[in-house]
């Protein structure tokens, strides 16, 4: 068939001999809201929403029609003077003297669709976590200290001063920068509750006034803002789910009712996503659909989704006790609610202002709780577990097949970041199941494995030179499981500083690795262990030990969390968590070892106490040319060989079947035990 696209006459005959409802018209709008979702692994799996059974003729006009947009799509050299100067013009007429720009969507997440990146399209950021305030004569962007060097590259300082998140607050800039007495406008929709109740306390007491924008002013002047994302959503099979999205429903609603709430809001896609058994791919690297939800004490939910979104089948496997309702409707829904006299729980650290204002408008009772889905979600069942164990095998087989190469190909000197991070990513894409990244890959050489949250780009990529270290921090997303390992590799002979660093670096983790420790025990209870040895040399890394893990959802994961900031929640069975100590000499080299690791209870036949421990997930040798073994105490080293002793036997038969023989050999040196 011709790759052209022949028109919408042509579209439309097709469509019609496929007994199909839409128009030429129809199919442009679900295009351009599928340009506006990541491509991901299949990139035409869109078309599925269009119909489950396609002639080629018909999906070839639909590929075509595709292209043809996208291409149509090319934007001129944005001009940020003029974006900002637009700005500062609607902000005069709605008499504001400032506005803040969130890096955040609706829904707080780790990621934002192309719909919600007004920071980036203002200001030119395009860091993870950041905002900005626009006056009517000043400009700050705030940043923490791992985009302090690439605001400056990104954003103009003529346009722009920089700031830091923490050392700078935006309420001291705003109270500098705008007149006494200022409107500082916010669009309630893209802040929490929790936080708006912060900020206009601080605001206040130096005179400023925060006020809500029902009408965002960056959306005014972004003429070509995206449309919100258009990617299927299917059902996660209940062999993965392990819990039917009934069983679901009922537990939470039953806790609902016996707290005499009647409703909660739901506005995390993960939590969503985890309730119903539902995953789309709205968003990168997480398998969102981006929804809100309302779930009552009697286990019905209104689910609010473009209806277009959803794949054949989800709306059978939904059952009748869900609505899917049309997003526009969700204020209607929360009047509703008021109207009801019912008490509405909602998370105020994570539910936007918009949405606690409209309850309390409607006359609702409030509860301000957590969101009541974040704990089960992080407690694995069985299905759950076995399914992160299997993709931690196959997993585990692309790392061994990708050090492996690198084994043959770093001593040449010829090897990149961009290099290595991409045939991981092959080797990972050979595997079944396999549905992409679960974040971007952290692919770091000599000195730019110190920065912690590196990004390699064309300006940045560099060569694993011998005689340097390479820091690897990469996951993947599967259908029964998500992964996250960091593995630190000697390219040459590394020196005797980064051998001590390195072992000092493994004794943490193993201590995390091994600890014993009573129900009730909170992640921040076990952050020192991981510490102790880097501090006995006045070393220390300032990011978290570990963070939360979802299964096939987001690789960073709440409520849980091994770090020095307070944590409440104690550890449960079933919850994973990752184990990442580090050590960061600037200018020089990173080091991180990171496995993920599952909360387990023990049988300790002496124990007074019902007590916990970890089980490692993931499996991937620790380069024993870094390792000092006289650093290393006979338990540590038993723990190491008794780790690689499981790497190998998990590994080498799958392996094996397919025939890696040079690989298998290869595996069996990198994990042959340490003899002292």
């Amino acid at each position: 068939m011709s790759s052209a696209y022949r028109g919408d006459e042509t579209l439309a005959q097709l469509l019609a001999q496929a007994g199909l409802p839409q128009t030429p018209a129809d199919i442009r709008s679900l295009v351009a809201g599928v340009l506006a979702a990541p491509e991901g692994e299949s990139p035409d799996g869109w078309m599925v929403l269009v119909g489950a059974r396609l002639s080629e003729d018909l999906a070839g006009q639909l590929r075509a029609l595709k292209a043809e947009i996208a291409a149509g799509r090319v934007a001129d050299a944005p001009d940020y003077a003029a974006r900002i100067a637009a700005l500062r013009g609607v902000l005069a007429r709605a008499d504001l003297d400032g506005f803040i720009v969130p890096r955040g969507d609706e829904h707080q997440g780790e990621y934002v669709p192309p719909r919600a990146q007004r920071l980036a399209w203002l200001t030119g950021f395009t860091g993870s976590a950041g905002h900005a305030i626009v006056g009517r004569q000043r400009a700050a962007v705030f940043v923490d200290g791992r985009y302090t060097l690439q605001v400056q590259a990104e954003v103009s300082g003529d346009l722009y001063e920089y700031r830091h998140l923490v050392d700078d607050p935006l309420t001291d800039w705003a109270g500098d920068a705008l007149p006494r007495g200022g409107r500082l406008g916010y669009d309630p929709w893209l802040h929490t509750a929790g936080w708006v109740e912060r900020t206009r306390q601080q605001l206040e007491r130096i005179g400023l006034s925060l006020v809500p924008c029902p009408d965002n002013p960056v959306d005014r002047v972004w003429t070509d803002q995206p449309p919100p994302p258009l990617a299927p959503v299917v059902a996660q099979d209940l062999a993965f789910a392990g819990d039917s999205a009934a069983d679901k429903r009922a537990r939470i609603a039953g806790d609902l009712a016996r707290n005499g709430i009647g409703a909660v809001v739901l506005t995390q896609p993960d939590s969503i996503a985890w309730l119903l058994n539902l995953r789309g791919a709205d968003v990168p690297c997480t398998p969102l659909p981006l929804s809100f939800a309302i779930l009552k004490d009697d286990a019905q939910v209104d689910l609010f989704i473009d209806r277009r979104k959803l794949a054949p089948g989800v709306e059978s496997h939904l059952g009748n006790q869900v609505a899917v309702r049309a997003p526009d409707e969700l204020g209607a829904a929360l009047d509703g609610l008021g109207r009801e006299g019912r008490k509405v729980m909602a998370d105020p650290a994570s539910t936007s202002a918009w949405i606690f204002d409209r309850l309390y408008m409607a006359g609702a009772k409030l509860e301000r709780d957590p969101d009541p889905c974040a704990l089960p979600k992080a407690c694995k069942n069985e299905a759950e577990l076995a399914g992160t164990r299997a993709a931690h095998v196959r997993d585990g087989a692309a790392l061994v097949r990708f050090l492996h190469w690198l084994s043959q190909e770093a001593p040449s000197g010829t090897v990149t970041e961009i290099a290595a991070a991409d045939r991981l990513l092959a080797f990972r894409r050979a595997n079944d199941r396999f549905r992409g990244l679960s974040f971007d890959t952290i692919s770091g050489a000599g000195p730019n494995g110190a920065i912690v949250h590196y990004r390699v780009s064309e300006a940045t990529d560099r060569r694993l030179e011998p005689g340097s270290l390479f820091l690897l921090d990469s996951g993947a997303q599967y259908q029964d499981g998500t992964t996250d390992v960091t593995r630190t590799i000697a390219i040459g002979a590394p020196t005797p500083e980064m051998r001590e660093r390195f072992t000092l670096v493994l004794k943490g983790h193993i201590a995390v690795s091994t600890a014993r420790f009573p129900r009730g025990t909170t992640g921040s209870q076990l952050d020192t262990l991981a510490r102790l040895p880097l501090w006995s040399l006045g070393l220390d890394y300032d990011h978290g030990t570990g963070h939360g893990v979802g299964s096939y959802l987001s690789v960073h994961e709440g409520p849980q969390r091994i770090s020095k900031v307070p944590n409440s929640v104690a550890l449960q069975p079933g919850m994973i968590l990752s184990n990442e100590p580090g050590y960061y000499k600037t200018g020089a080299y990173g080091i991180r070892i990171e496995n993920l690791i599952v909360v387990q209870p023990l049988d300790l036949p002496m124990a007074e106490r019902p007590m916990l421990g970890f089980e490692v997930l993931t499996l991937a040798p620790i380069d024993r040319n870094l390792v000092e073994p006289a650093l290393l105490t006979q338990a540590e080293i038993a723990w190491l060989n008794a780790y690689h002793a499981q790497v190998r036997e998990a590994l080498e038969p799958r392996l094996a079947g397919d025939g890696d023989v040079e690989v298998s050999h290869w595996l069996r040196q990198a994990t042959s035990p340490i003899i002292v």
